[in-house]
């Protein structure tokens, strides 16, 4: 199913996990793939926990319920990790750091 945002012509089909690893299967037969610590959520869960995911009825978000988690297709093609991931805070204080 194509996303109804202007400018969106993919949409999230499947996300397998592997240790580290969040796979985003799109529509238009690309991966998206991220690390597990951009999400906090994510990288705490049990495998059983990830694993019930549901997909919007747009294919524009992943949702688990269980662990009060949203993460939007839009946003891993734009690689934005949660606000609140050490990953994310790490990785922003080595970018505005000069050497």
């Amino acid at each position: 199913m194509k996303s109804k945002r202007p400018g969106m012509n993919t949409s999230a089909k499947a996300a397998p996990f592997d240790q580290y690893t969040m796979w985003v299967e799109l529509t238009d037969d690309r991966t998206i793939c991220v690390p597990r610590a951009w999400f906090p959520r994510i990288l705490n869960s049990t495998p059983d926990q990830r694993e019930h995911y549901r997909i919007g009825y747009d294919g524009e978000g992943l949702h688990w319920e269980e662990i009060d988690e949203d993460i939007s297709v839009e946003g891993l093609l734009a690689r934005r990790s949660d606000q609140n991931s050490p990953y994310r805070r790490l990785m922003s204080g080595l970018k505005t750091r000069k050497l």
